[in-house]
C-alpha cells in the first residue's frame, strides 16, 4: 500500500509541475499584456571592474531592449505597444549554479532544477513585485576573459543565465545577448550552426530574399550573427542591426 501511495504522490507532483509549465507557456505566449522581465545583475568574476560596472547600471542601460521588442512587435502587427517590460533589480551577491559543459541529459536536468530553486530564492526582493521572467546577468571583466561563457535561457522555469562583458563599449552587444536569451524563455530556438556559430539559411538570415544575398544588412536575433558571405559573419553592435525572423515569430506566437 505504501508503495502505491508513494507512486501516487510522485505522479501528483509530476502532474503539478507539468500543469505549471503549461500555464507558464500559455501566459508568456498570449501577448495580452506586457511580459514583465526582471534583470538581476551580478559580479561574475569578483573583479573591481565588474563590481564598478554593475553598481553603475540604470534602467536606461536596458531601454534598447524594450524599444527593440516594441519595434518588432509593431512590424508583426502585435496589438501591444510594449510587448516586453524590463525591470532592473538590485545587484545580487550569490551566483546561480553553473552548468558543466560536459554535462549529459541527467546533469542538465539536475542543473535546471537547481537553477529554478536558486531563482525562487534569489529574486524575492522586499517591496518589489516578482517578475514573470528572471534573467541573471553575470558580468565579466573583458581584460581577463576573451570569450564569455555560454548563456542559457530556459522555457521551463522562465529563467535565464546571461554572461556579459562589464564594458560600456559592449553595452549594445550585451543587449542583443539578453534579448536572445529572453526569447529562449518564451519558446524561441537557436537559428545558428552549433559547430561554428554561422547563421542557418534561411531561418537565421535577416532577409533571405535579399538580392544579392550578401552581405546581409541585419541579423536574425536567434542567429545572433549577420552573414557577410557564405563563410563570414559578425555580430551587430546594437539591436538596431537585428530583427526577429518569421520562424522565431511563429515560435513565440506572434504569428500563427
Amino acid at each position: 500500500m505504501w508503495r502505491s501511495i508513494r507512486i501516487f504522490l510522485l505522479l501528483a507532483v509530476l502532474l503539478a509541475v507539468a500543469l505549471h509549465n503549461w500555464l507558464d507557456r500559455v501566459a508568456t505566449q498570449s501577448w495580452q499584456e506586457p511580459l514583465w522581465v526582471g534583470l538581476f545583475p551580478l559580479n561574475a568574476d569578483g573583479s573591481a571592474t565588474s563590481q564598478e560596472y554593475v553598481a553603475t547600471l540604470t534602467p536606461k542601460d536596458f531601454a534598447a531592449i524594450e524599444d527593440f521588442f516594441a519595434r518588432e512587435g509593431q512590424r508583426y502587427g502585435l496589438k501591444l505597444e510594449q510587448p516586453v517590460h524590463v525591470e532592473l533589480y538590485p545587484p545580487g551577491s550569490k551566483l546561480p549554479p553553473s552548468l558543466d559543459p560536459s554535462a549529459g541529459p541527467l546533469g542538465i536536468a539536475w542543473w535546471s532544477l537547481k537553477l529554478r530553486y536558486f531563482a525562487a530564492r534569489a529574486t524575492a526582493v522586499p517591496g518589489r513585485a516578482p517578475p514573470r521572467i528572471r534573467l541573471f546577468l553575470l558580468y565579466h571583466d573583458p581584460a581577463t576573459l576573451e570569450r564569455a561563457p555560454d548563456s542559457h535561457g530556459l522555457q521551463k522555469g522562465l529563467v535565464g543565465v546571461v554572461h556579459l562583458f562589464a564594458d560600456p563599449g559592449m553595452a549594445g552587444r550585451n543587449s542583443i545577448v539578453i534579448a536572445h536569451e529572453l526569447l529562449h524563455t518564451v519558446g524561441a530556438s537557436d537559428k545558428y550552426h552549433l559547430g561554428d556559430g554561422s547563421p542557418l539559411f534561411p531561418s537565421g538570415y535577416g532577409d533571405r530574399d535579399q538580392d544579392p544575398l550578401y552581405p546581409q544588412q541585419q541579423a536574425e536575433l536567434m542567429a545572433g550573427q549577420r552573414a557577410l558571405s557564405a563563410y563570414q559573419w559578425e555580430m551587430p553592435r546594437t539591436l538596431a542591426g537585428v530583427l526577429i525572423g518569421p520562424e522565431t515569430a511563429l515560435e513565440i506566437r506572434w504569428t500563427h
